[in-house]
């Protein structure tokens, strides 16, 4: 059953204020200089940040590594991770970044959530690596073993994963037991799990480097770390994960389970991004949720895909106009001594969305 508006401001007031407003410091230059006291943070996560400020920097990092990879991977789609228009006037921390998304329980919610948390990881754990902090650095865990016989050994410094799993979760999550109300607990439990799929996202893609050492290049001994993958690569795990998203019923007993009475043996697992409301088509405006539909966007007339006019303008057609290119072209340096260009110009026929 989907949740009527009232009740989706309801949890919005219960999830946004306690997880995602932090996103908010992805705008501040330099956050670490306004103080814990004055960022768009919880009372949980200020105290965490009164106690390692150092961490600031790597906050904002990871809040900009998720809208960032948000953006990426949804560039193309009907929903394009957009930044309300509400966020981007109103004073610091007033107005959610997504908007309705954050609350409304879909799968974008659940993409959210996930790539937030695994940007939160990564950027801490960059940070622990580049010896940025005092209370963590390189695994420690990996030092002094590998296989002589197959010779390599663990050396170099390994990314400490489970440093930034710990600071992300200890940062995100909010405990369920401090909520009231069955639709609070059951959204709150789908983006304590979406948060933690995308931790696992992050431990997942973990990849192992080497370095050869012997004479002439022989590699006859390695020595082997293990590092993140980039972030784009997660990103696009979590974006198939959201392809694969599972729903789940709204109505929560001892555990989460599918919506779906014949599918409720198939167990869900921990890196499966979960939601509960389907999803709007986000094709017409919509005011009142913060939805622009796709009218303007700019489309692809021979793609197939999500980024064809076909698909992103919903079937209401498109328009056609010619854009003209000029710029600088066939330079030559002049002896001496200046550049001498031609000015060229060229026509590209751009497709809006009616």
């Amino acid at each position: 059953m989907q949740l009527t508006t009232c009740l989706r401001e309801t949890i919005f007031g219960a999830s946004q204020k306690t997880s995602l407003g932090w996103l908010g410091i992805a705008s501040f230059g330099v956050p670490e200089k306004l103080g814990c006291a004055n960022l768009p943070l919880n009372s949980r996560q200020k105290e965490l940040c009164k106690r390692k400020p150092y961490l600031l920097p790597s906050i904002r990092e990871g809040a900009r590594l998720g809208i960032q990879e948000c953006r990426s991977q949804f560039r193309h789609e009907r929903w394009n991770c957009m930044i309300t228009a509400a966020a981007t006037t109103a004073p610091m921390g007033a107005s959610p970044l997504f908007g309705y998304e954050l609350s409304s329980g879909t799968k974008e919610t659940a993409f959210i959530y996930a790539v937030m948390a695994a940007g939160l990881v990564h950027s801490v754990t960059r940070s622990c690596s580049a010896g940025n902090m005092t209370e963590c650095s390189c695994d420690t865990t990996l030092q002094n073993g590998g296989s002589a016989s197959e010779g390599w050994h663990w050396g170099g410094c390994s990314d400490d994963v489970q440093y930034g799993m710990w600071f992300s979760r200890k940062f995100l999550d909010f405990p369920i037991r401090n909520t009231t109300g069955k639709e609070n607990k059951v959204l709150l439990a789908m983006n304590l799990h979406n948060n933690e799929a995308g931790r696992q996202a992050v431990a997942k893609l973990m990849s192992v480097d080497c370095r050869c050492h012997g004479v002439s290049g022989s590699c006859a001994v390695k020595t082997c770390w293990k590092t993140m993958s980039s972030f784009e690569k997660i990103g696009h795990l979590l974006k198939d994960k959201y392809e694969n998203s599972i729903q789940i019923s709204d109505k929560i007993k001892r555990k989460m389970r599918r919506r779906e009475k014949d599918q409720r043996k198939i167990p869900i697992h921990k890196d499966d991004l979960l939601y509960v409301n389907k999803s709007p088509n986000y094709c017409v405006e919509d005011k009142k949720l913060g939805i622009p539909g796709t009218q303007g966007r700019e489309c692809n007339r021979t793609s197939e895909g999500a980024d064809g006019c076909n698909l992103l303008c919903c079937g209401r057609g498109y328009n056609t106009h010619v854009v003209r290119h000029v710029e600088r072209c066939e330079c030559k340096f002049i002896w001496c001594c200046y550049v001498r260009c031609r000015r060229c110009e060229s026509m590209t026929d751009v497709h809006t969305c009616k």
